[in-house]
Formats: structure tokens, sequence, C-alpha cells
């Protein structure tokens, strides 16, 4: 009788979790659901129907790139133009604030370290008040106590890649400092390959190169026109100095590229900026006293400060996109357009001459990144980070992951 029970009998089985939380390995696709979980609070315990039919599970990695997966896959999707324009967007950025820069210290004001101190204080308003709303006064300062050395770590080397770089073009000349920036790619490389496991298709190495190479033909440009900043004040000093800031950089860009798929971009922004804010103001009390002493205050300065703190923001604001989206590689390989934007908009601000090979180069750039991703068969492309598991479990879903493109696939960021 009991045997011909079990046989007939459909049994139902349920499992219990507590009340409000997600069946999914790890809770809500939002990135604040983040903070939500690190409070561990739970609720009544419900039961579930364990059968996954009955359940509208989101797509894993593989279902969603099986249909659309194969030669230049990642190349046809819209987030691969979105990515290239919004790196695109982030060089003349660079150059806006290096623009900037430049007629400070032609108006008599030639304080690195201060001036970038107002982004820091700005992105802190901004990113840092909203990771304590979200937490909460109490969950924020627990998040601080247990990850804050991380960001603190991340925020010195942001600060210190700044200023050094400064220091390289006071001391070298701009041919020299711009042959550093090979060595940040390099820098990015070999950190990503030996501490996040990323392994590259061979047409990524080639992609590289070619956007190197197109660098190149910059600098070529510059040496042939003879606008190389002239001699040297001291070159092996800027040569070092330059080596060391693209060293922070690269660790930066690694670094900021793994915490941001993990946390949300406010916590990440947040604490950079918070631990940035006291760390770049303690050297700009040090080393720009006698700068600020002698620096020239007018209007015409305030302005300038103003426009070089919101468009470093913004630089900032969108930079962990590009590492989530693609790679701290990508991004990299992206800013060497920089040197051509410098050029376009410097033809209006300082009466430059666009050299015939300055189209080339920046086309052969342009060139690079599509040849980067010539390989890529899935359309997550680098979104898809191999430290965060096979469907991305251990990430965030937030703006640009590949986890949410799995949980939304209509996505476009």
């Amino acid at each position: 009788m009991a045997d011909h029970i079990a046989s007939n009998t459909p049994i139902e089985h349920y499992s219990m979790r507590p009340k409000g939380t997600s069946d999914s390995p790890t809770g809500s696709s939002g990135e604040s659901s983040l903070a939500a979980r690190s409070a561990n609070q739970h609720g009544a315990v419900e039961m579930l129907d364990s059968n996954p039919s009955n359940h509208n599970a989101a797509l894993n990695t593989d279902e969603l790139e099986a249909p659309k997966a194969g030669r230049f896959a990642f190349l046809k999707t819209k987030q691969f133009y979105f990515v290239l324009a919004l790196s695109q967007a982030l060089a003349i950025a660079v150059t806006g604030t290096n623009t900037l820069s430049t007629l400070l210290s032609i108006a008599g004001t030639n304080i690195p370290a201060f001036q970038t101190l107002f982004t820091y204080i700005l992105l802190t308003l901004i990113y840092t008040s909203w990771t304590i709303y979200k937490y909460g006064p109490t969950g924020w300062a627990k998040m601080v106590f247990k990850d804050g050395w991380r960001y603190f770590i991340l925020a010195f080397f942001d600060v210190q890649g700044n200023y050094f770089t400064v220091l390289a073009y006071r001391y070298t000349t701009i041919l020299s400092a711009q042959l550093i920036n090979f060595w940040a790619i390099a820098v990015v490389v070999a950190i990503s390959l030996i501490f996040l496991k990323v392994r590259y298709h061979i047409a990524q190495y080639i992609g590289i190169l070619v956007c190197c190479g197109g660098l190149g033909i910059l600098i070529a440009s510059d040496h042939i026109t003879g606008s190389n900043g002239g001699p040297a004040l001291s070159a092996v000093k800027g040569d070092l100095f330059a080596l060391l800031g693209a060293t922070c950089y690269g660790f930066t860009n690694v670094f900021e590229e793994f915490l941001t798929s993990k946390r949300p971009l406010y916590e990440v922004l947040g604490q950079l900026s918070f631990w940035g804010m006291f760390i770049i103001g303690i050297q700009a009390a040090i080393f720009d006293r006698e700068a600020l002493q002698a620096a020239v205050w007018s209007s015409k300065i305030a302005g300038y400060l103003v426009g070089y703190t919101f468009i470093l923001t913004l630089f900032y604001s969108l930079a962990p996109i590009v590492f989530r989206m693609a790679s701290a590689a990508f991004f990299n390989i992206g800013l060497l357009t920089a040197n051509f934007w410098g050029v376009a908009i410097g033809t209006s601000v300082f009466g430059y001459h666009i050299h015939y090979l300055y189209p080339i180069a920046f086309c052969l750039i342009i060139v690079g990144h599509f040849v980067y991703y010539f390989s890529e068969k899935g359309i997550l492309g680098e979104s898809k980070k191999p430290w965060l598991g096979e469907n991305q479990e251990r990430g965030v879903a937030g703006v640009g992951t590949a986890r949410r493109r799995v949980e939304r696939p209509e996505a476009l960021v």
C-alpha cells in the first residue's frame, strides 16, 4: 500500500527562506540591493514552491549570449558603440582639464594639488551624501570600518597618479611624458593578468599595439613640428615622475574596475573622493603653500577653476561605467586620442595647427578599438568579469554590468 501511494501520489516540495529576500543567489537586481543585503535584516519565514518552472528566473550568461554568439558578436551590439563613444567623451574631458590647467598656468596660477581638491570635495558632497542616505549613518560607518582601508589605498594611488604626472610635465618634455602613456597600458594589462586572472585574446593585444602605433604617430608629428615643449628642465627626474604617475594610474584603474564590479558606483566614488579629499588636502598644504601665496586670483581664474572642477567631476562619474562595460585596458587605449582632441581644441584656444599626421593617427587609434574586440564572440564583451563567477553572481547588478544585462537583456547600460 505504501509503495502504491509513493508511486502514484504527486509530492510537493517546498523550501523556506526569510520573507522579503530574493530567491536568486545574490538578491535584488538593483545596485541599492547591496546596501539592503549588508544590513542582514530578515523577516518572517515563507514557503516557496521548489519547482523551477514556477519561477521567473533570469537568464544565465550562456542563455543570453547563445542566440547571438559568433564572429564579431560584440562589435554588432549597440553597447560597443556606446562604450566607444563614452571613452572618447572621457578623452575630450581629459583634454578640457589639461587646457584649463594650461590657462591657469599662463595666468600665473600653478596649484596642481589645490585645484584638484575642489573636485574631490564636490564628489564627496554628491556621492558620500547619497551613500549615507542609502545605507544610513550607521550602515555607512560600518562600511567604512570594514572596507575603508581598500578605498584609502585606491584614493592614495589616484591622488599620487595625478600629482606625479603634473610634476613630470614640469621637469621633462611633453614628448617624453607622452611616451610614458605606453607604460600605463602595460601596467594595466600586467596587473589584470596577474591579480584578476584576465586572459586577453591575441586580437586584443594586436588592438592595443595598433592604438599605441597611432599614439606613436601623434608623438612623431609633435617631434616633426617641434611641439615637444622645448628643452627639459631635468629629463631624468621628469621621466621618473612620469613612470611613477603612470604606474599609479594603472593600479588605480584596475583596482577601480574590480571594486565597481562588486560594489555600487555611489559607494566607490563616495569613498574614493572622501579619502582623496584628505590625502590631497594634506599634500596641497605641504607642497602648494608657496604656489598659493604667489598665485594670481581673479574672476577669470575662478572661472577656470570652476570649469576644471566640473569637467573632472564628470570624468570621475563616467569612468566607472567604462570599467564595467569594458575594462581598464579599453579605458586606457580610449584616452590615447586625448592628444588629438587637445590639438583640435588648441587650434581655437592657443592657435595650434593640425599636422596632416594627426587625423591619420586618430583613425588608427579608433581602428585599434575595433581590432581589440575583433575576436570577441560573446555579446557581453568584457563586461563579463572572470572574477565574478560564470553568471556574475558575485557582482552587483548595476549600470553597465553584465549581470544587469542578464537580468534586463533590453537594457543599453
